[in-house]
């Protein structure tokens, strides 16, 4: 892979990491950037989970600060995330990389839907019967999609999380970010270990997704998201049109 293309990913990374800290998503851009420049299935989930990780801290840390999200919800929160993103990434690893074309199509097209409908669902204020264990589940079922696979999830964990507990949209994000981190530490961490990772291209990726991190967290803060959904849309699309297209031809 050429120098020229490494910096057009980080760029892309850049963009990823402020989506992704407004709205969830960042990875429906840096996924499809990563098979367009040539990788394979295992190798782009992989290096996508190695330069996300970085953005996934900053956008915890800027949002922790701010006081953007619920801090009693990080234990339980974080350690069935990271219970799920291992049994999401161990699944992966043990599929071949030839059926996961369709899958990738099938889960892209999902991940669309979510954000695409996500403007829709107005926040209320409830609170669950059992609102730990309704937390557990929505971070082991969301960590192991993130750790299978991964884009879109940050705009499912929003999601849920506006059903579920009724967050306003920032707290919402805010909380996110909780799930977002200990899902990518763990996925990191095991791709790491079974050598998918392609360091020469994640780490200046990486160094583009914190800082768009940043910039996204600010802005979250501030402003919330109204923008960022149609681009992500617009980059989910163009992604399946081209794995669809690689499909066909085989």
């Amino acid at each position: 892979m050429t120098g020229g293309t490494i910096a057009l990913l980080a760029l892309a990374a850049f963009g990823a990491g402020c989506v992704d800290a407004i709205a969830g998503g960042g990875g429906l851009i840096t996924f499809p950037a990563l098979v367009a420049a040539g990788l394979p299935p295992h190798l782009a989930i992989g290096t996508n989970k190695g330069q996300s990780v970085f953005g996934a801290v900053s956008s915890f840390t800027h949002y922790w600060r701010g006081g953007g999200m619920d801090t009693r919800r990080i234990p339980v929160a974080f350690a069935a995330a990271i219970a799920g993103a291992l049994l999401g990434g161990l699944a992966v690893l043990a599929v071949r990389p030839e059926p996961l074309r369709p899958v990738i199509i099938a889960l892209l097209a999902f991940a669309a839907a979510v954000v695409l409908l996500r403007s829709h669902v107005k926040a209320r204020p409830r609170t669950p019967a059992h609102p730990q264990l309704a937390l557990a589940a929505i971070a082991l079922g969301l960590g192991a999609y993130d750790g299978f696979f991964g884009p879109g999830v940050g705009s499912m964990i929003i999601v849920a999380f506006m059903l579920v507990y009724g967050d306003g949209i920032t707290a919402a994000s805010g909380n996110a970010k909780i799930v977002n981190l200990a899902s990518n530490v763990a996925s990191m961490t095991l791709f790491a270990a079974r050598g998918t990772i392609l360091w020469k291209v994640s780490l200046p990726m990486a160094v583009g997704n914190a800082l768009g991190a940043a910039v996204g967290a600010r802005l979250a803060l501030r402003k919330g998201d109204r923008l960022v959904r149609w681009v992500v849309l617009a980059v989910v699309v163009a992604a399946m049109a081209k794995l669809a297209v690689d499909f066909a031809r085989g």
